[in-house]
């Protein structure tokens, strides 16, 4: 370990603990800043993507052609961040997941009730994802990655290399999985176009032929919408509360509705894996040396960067063809993951230097309290874009909705550092511990004796 690392970078785990073990959640002083950081980092890029869903058609995250403007800024902004972004931040949040998994278990199997808090941890998750999928967010991951989250405590144990080993065997999968897909898609294209010619030139379908049509059908009115379809999809968002529900659980029942083994979790269990390894490498708590993160840094974006211009610019040129899109897939978790340990990499050499501590503080505050500014995210736009406020879904172009994106940014990192002078957890926080360990929590800092102010360093060690 680098002797000159900060000692706020430090987990409670290094030190030597003193009396007896206790099941707790862990101290504010504990917290691993780095880890925070990083996290608060993912969860704000979370949002350049989520923005999207929440404030237009679905089918446009991936097309922009189907509404939103695909010329100029917004053909722009979606290629960077095809580039930057879509799924790296994700993978990120998926890694500092996997990282938790075992920071959590390392310091309660002391008190030998690990697996107890674990999963009633991970049941009250799961539940707060189901109310945050059908009341705010259709896109919701908390209830996902709960669901994966049930199958990693048995993986706890496993060696660094044998998680990133394993978490690797997903994305192989998955990326095999893609290729199975954009065969699937073109297969399904071309019998579903040649069903409805026949149609069209007289023919009787038979029952297979059919089956193919109304298949393509489907497709087409998720992927490629009319008019009337946009409006008659935005009629529904800008309804008022019970419409918006409606149409939410409408949504879900796709990703509701998928196998407990579907190439979806293999996605999320990759990534969480291979962040339970580098946690257990020292990699996302900044314990690496700084030239290990500037590899990381260089190899990330070195890889990442080219591959995924030029996927953003074969996809351009298809003018977004579904076959294409769908066989480039292949080359997703590649991609994905290349950019996020660029970015990985960029993060904790920043957290390494001083000259960044007034970032680092705020993004940490972020990621302390990272589940209700998710939730917050949810809330926020739902008020905004859907009939339960201002209902401005699918008013706007692409570009504008970035606005948003920015003026939630600052309000959260302004508003996170100073809750915490006053307060130990997040509001949900609060609530998710307080229901995991089965005992009310303390929320507020305690004053020193003869202070005036709340106490402010614990809060950001």
């Amino acid at each position: 370990m680098d002797s000159a690392l900060p000692i706020n970078l430090l987990s409670q785990e290094e030190r030597p603990l003193t009396g007896p073990a206790e099941t707790r959640p862990v101290a504010p002083a504990e917290r691993i800043t780095a880890l925070d950081v990083l996290r608060g980092f993912a969860l704000l890029g979370i949002l350049l993507m989520n923005i999207v869903v929440f404030s237009m058609y679905g089918g446009a995250y991936d097309n922009p052609t189907v509404t939103g403007g695909a010329t100029g800024a917004n053909l722009g902004i979606w290629a960077v961040l095809h580039v930057l972004a879509e799924g790296k931040m994700r993978c990120l949040f998926s890694l500092v997941f996997g990282a938790s998994v075992v920071l959590l278990t390392t310091r309660l199997e002391k008190t030998g009730q690990a697996a107890d808090v674990y999963y009633r941890r991970t049941i009250w998750l799961l539940l707060f994802g189901i109310a945050d999928a059908y009341l705010l967010w259709v896109g919701d991951i908390l209830y996902p990655y709960a669901l994966c989250g049930f199958i990693l405590y048995p993986f706890r144990r496993m060696s660094a290399r044998g998680l990133i080993i394993t978490g690797g065997v997903f994305v192989v999968m998955t990326a095999l999985a893609f290729v199975s897909m954009s065969f699937e898609t073109k297969e399904m294209l071309e019998k579903g176009r040649a069903a409805i010619a026949a149609e069209k030139s007289g023919q009787k379908l038979t029952e297979e032929q059919r089956d193919e049509k109304g298949e393509y059908e489907k497709w087409l009115k998720f992927n490629r919408p009319t008019q009337e379809q946009l409006d008659k999809d935005a009629k529904e968002w800008r309804g008022n509360p019970l419409s918006v529900i409606k149409a939410r659980a409408k949504f879900l029942q796709f990703f509701h509705s998928k196998p407990y083994y579907s190439p979806m979790n293999w996605d999320i269990w990759s990534m969480m894996l291979i962040g339970m390894g580098l946690f257990k490498l020292g990699v996302l708590s900044a314990q690496r040396p700084a030239s290990v993160y500037l590899r990381m840094l260089l190899t990330g974006y070195g890889i990442g960067i080219p591959l995924n211009s030029i996927t953003a610019w074969l996809i351009i040129r298809s003018n977004f063809d579904p076959v294409t899109q769908s066989l480039l897939g292949c080359t997703y978790d590649i991609g994905r993951l290349s950019i996020a340990l660029g970015h990985l990499g960029l993060v904790m050499l920043i957290c390494r230097s001083s000259t960044w501590d007034w970032l680092t503080s705020r993004l940490g505050a972020v990621g302390q309290m990272a589940f209700s500014n998710y939730v917050m995210h949810s809330v926020i736009c739902s008020i905004i874009f859907t009939g339960y406020g201002f209902a401005m879904y699918g008013r706007w172009q692409r570009y504008q909705i970035y606005y948003v994106v920015l003026a939630i940014w600052v309000f959260q990192l302004i508003v996170s550092p100073v809750w915490l002078r006053y307060f130990r957890f997040g509001p949900l926080e609060w609530c998710w511990r307080s229901l995991t360990y089965w005992k009310k929590q303390p929320m507020r800092l305690r004053r020193p004796a003869g202070s005036a102010e709340p106490a402010t360093t614990a809060a950001m060690a």
